[in-house]
């Protein structure tokens, strides 16, 4: 029986045991060019401990931000700033991957440079607000992607990739999930596309399946993981034939070789055990543990099978030695509800913060 604790080779890359900490929306990258800061190379050394590391989201290029004081991997600057966070964590034994994040229609002019408008696949509006440095903002309709600019869109990614490399990354993670740019080609209200971006199951699959590939190709599949969500309806998303979509995608990706599945599980544990069958490599589960964070009860995951890694949020930010903590069986500080920011997981599992 597989044991939590136990170290875990994960597609070449060793990690010291099956516990990751999940991708968390901070908003710390205060230097110039949302760089990152000395602040979050210590914020992630001290949680060295995970066997995995999946950092905030990261945009892949300057139209890919939605929320104010996120970093990205687009600059030079920025893969500096970055080098520092990765030092700090391989210094203290840690395995860290960059979560590639392009919000699309989750988003506000005033948050991008140069007249940029938010994009997504078609230009339906998402109802709801995002923070802005004037206060909450209303979304605005996104301008719709022609096929030139999906094809940069991917281009992006990749480079992104690229750059997370130089920077130190052990990998990245493509955040296919909760309602940002992939979650959007996947959606059935979102995308509401006619041509070979859209429509179809195959339609709709096709953009996170190519952006995967790019990725892989740029870094090596093994480098490579990919979050999905399926069914969850964050940022106004709406999903039809959720089993057909992602056991179909599953399956597309299944021989780009990448490194894991990060699955933001939903109520259908039948999904997620027909998910697990059709994944030939390591598969990570996020449970659905809303109102709470995901607590100790989730290791059994990994040892019934249903998962090899599982990843914990909210609990990383108030015990930043965690894997620790959950060998010894506690005890554990309390997550804060008055810290948790209305970003990227809120109201569906674990979800982020602006303060630990």
């Amino acid at each position: 029986m597989a044991n939590a604790f136990d170290s875990y080779d994960m597609a070449g890359t060793k990690l010291a045991n099956r516990i990751a900490m999940a991708p968390m929306t901070r908003s710390r990258a205060y230097g110039p060019g949302n760089t990152p800061t000395d602040l979050m190379a210590t914020y992630y050394a001290q949680r060295a401990g995970a066997g995995l590391i999946i950092t905030e989201g990261t945009q892949p290029s300057v139209g890919g931000q939605g929320y104010m004081n996120t970093p990205g991997l687009h600059s030079d600057e920025q893969i500096a700033g970055w080098r520092k966070v990765t030092d700090a964590v391989h210094a203290e034994g840690g395995v860290i991957f960059a979560q590639l994040m392009h919000t699309g229609r989750i988003s506000h002019p005033s948050l991008l440079p140069d007249d940029l408008h938010p994009v997504g696949p078609s230009a339906v509006k998402a109802d709801g607000q995002v923070f802005t440095h004037e206060g909450p903002q209303v979304l605005v309709a996104p301008r719709e992607l022609t096929e030139d600019e999906i094809t940069e869109t991917i281009a992006d990614f990749a480079s992104a990739a690229r750059n997370a490399i130089e920077a130190g990354f052990d990998g990245v993670e493509i955040h296919g999930a909760n309602g940002y740019l992939v979650h959007q080609f996947l959606s059935s209200n979102a995308n509401r596309r006619t041509d070979g971006w859209g429509g179809s199951v195959d339609g709709r699959i096709r953009f996170a399946v190519e952006v995967a590939a790019a990725v892989a190709a740029a870094i090596g599949g093994d480098k490579v993981g990919i979050r999905v969500s399926p069914g969850n309806p964050y940022n106004d998303i709406a999903e039809e034939n959720i089993d057909e979509v992602y056991t179909t995608l599953t399956e597309r990706l299944a021989p780009l070789g990448l490194a894991y599945l990060h699955l933001v599980e939903n109520q259908d544990r039948g999904l997620t055990r027909s998910l697990r069958e059709r994944w030939p490599a390591t598969f990570i589960v996020n449970p659905p543990t809303y109102p709470a964070p995901t607590g100790p009860e989730a290791l059994a995951l990994i040892e019934d099978g249903t998962a090899d890694l599982v990843s914990f949020g909210a609990l990383f930010l108030a015990n930043p030695d965690l894997p620790a903590r959950l060998a010894a069986g506690g005890p554990f500080n309390t997550p804060d509800p008055a810290s948790f920011y209305g970003g990227d997981e809120k109201g569906y599992t674990d979800y982020p913060a602006l303060d630990a």
